[in-house]
C-alpha cells in the first residue's frame, strides 16, 4: 500500500485540488493508497476540510494535532501513523508536484529505498532562492554527513527507512538531515519546483532562519570549533596590536594617538565573545529541549483505526 503523508496549515484554498491531483495520480498507479492529512492546528477552514474529504472517502486519514507545533512535528506525526510499505511525504502547497509521485515509485522498484525530490528550479522571490541556496551549500560544507543539495522533505521512503526514522530518539527533528542518516540505498529526482498553487507561505523568515539554525546545530559540531578558532584568531589579533604598541614605545618612543584604537579592539574582542556564546546557547537550548523530554507532537483525537507502535507512541504520543 501507497501511504502520502501531507502536513497542512491554513491551507484551506489547495485542499481541494491537492486531493484531486493526489487521488487522480494514486489511482493511476493501479495500488491501494492512503493519505495522511495532518492538521497542525490550522487556524482557518482547513480542519474542516479535511474531516470532510475523511467522511467522504476512506482512504483519507485525519490526523489533528493539538495545536500547532511546526512543519517537522507535523511531518513525524503523519510518518508514525502511516501505514503503507512504502511512504510519500509531500507539502500541501502544490509546490511539490503530485504527479511525481509515479517516478518515485518507479526508483523505487528499481531497488531504491529512499527517493528524494531535488529542485532543480524554484518559481520563488530570488532573496529566498538565494538563502535555501546558500543553506543547503553552507550546511554540506560544515555538517558530519553529506546531505544533498536542494532536496526538501518532498520524497519517498520504504517501510523499514520510516520504522528506523520512527524510533530515532531526537524531539527536534530535522526530517530530511534524518534521512540522510540514516541511509539506505537513495537516489535524487530533478523537477522544477512550481510557484505556490495559492495563499501565502506559511513558513515565515523567522520560522525558516529557525529551521535552518535547528538543522545546522543538529548535524554538526563544527560551529563549536569555529568559536575556538575564532577565539584563537582574536587572541592573535590582539597579540599582534600589543606588540606592535610596544615596538611603537621603545623604539620611538610613541604611544597610540586616541582611543580609536582602543574602542576597535574592544568591539572586535566584544563581537568575537557574543557570537561564540550565541553558538554555544544555540547548542545548550537544543541540549535544553531534549532532555525535558517532551513530546513532538500531540494528536488531539487518534483517527479510526489507527495503529501505532507502542515504543512510537512512548516518544510522540
Amino acid at each position: 500500500m501507497i501511504s502520502v503523508v501531507v502536513p497542512l496549515y491554513n491551507e484551506e484554498e489547495n485542499l481541494d485540488d491537492l486531493y484531486g491531483r493526489l487521488t487522480t495520480t494514486l489511482s493511476a498507479t493501479g495500488q491501494p493508497y492512503e493519505i495522511v492529512l495532518v492538521d497542525d492546528g490550522a487556524r482557518d477552514a482547513t480542519p474542516m476540510l479535511i474531516d470532510r474529504l475523511s467522511n467522504r472517502d476512506p482512504r483519507i486519514i485525519a490526523l489533528h494535532l493539538s495545536r500547532n507545533f511546526g512543519h517537522q512535528p507535523a511531518v513525524s506525526a503523519g510518518l508514525d501513523h502511516a501505514r503503507g510499505d512504502i511512504i510519500v511525504v509531500i507539502d500541501g502547497d502544490l509546490q511539490d508536484p503530485p504527479e511525481l509521485i509515479p517516478s518515485l515509485i518507479e526508483k523505487w522498484r528499481q531497488g531504491f529505498e529512499v527517493v528524494y525530490a531535488v529542485r532543480r528550479r524554484r518559481e520563488e522571490a530570488w532573496p529566498k532562492r538565494l538563502g535555501y541556496f546558500v543553506f543547503y551549500r553552507l550546511l554540506n560544507a560544515i555538517s558530519d554527513m553529506e546531505i544533498p543539495l536542494d532536496s526538501g522533505d518532498f520524497c519517498l521512503m520504504d517501510r523499514k527507512v520510516v520504522t528506523v526514522l520512527n524510533h530515532l530518539p531526537e524531539r527536534m527533528r530535522f526530517i530530511r538531515g534524518l534521512r540522510s542518516f540514516v541511509g539506505f540505498r537513495q537516489i535524487g529526482l530533478e523537477y522544477d519546483r512550481p510557484p505556490r498553487g495559492a495563499g501565502s507561505p506559511k513558513y515565515t523568515f523567522r520560522r525558516l532562519l529557525g529551521l535552518a539554525i535547528d538543522g545546522l546545530i543538529s548535524f554538526s559540531g563544527r560551529p563549536l570549533r569555529l568559536a575556538t578558532y575564532l577565539g584563537m584568531a582574536a587572541v592573535g589579533v590582539a597579540s599582534a596590536l600589543l606588540i606592535w604598541i610596544f615596538h611603537d614605545a621603545f623604539a620611538y618612543g610613541k604611544s597610540p594617538a586616541g582611543w580609536a584604537s582602543t574602542a576597535v579592539i574592544v568591539l572586535f574582542m566584544g563581537s568575537v565573545q557574543l557570537l561564540s556564546l550565541g553558538i554555544i546557547g544555540e547548542y545548550i537550548r537544543l541540549i535544553f529541549l531534549e532532555v525535558k523530554g517532551r513530546p513532538t507532537y500531540i494528536v488531539r483525537d487518534d483517527p479510526p483505526g489507527a495503529q501505532v507502535d507502542p515504543t512510537r507512541e512512548r516518544d510522540h504520543p
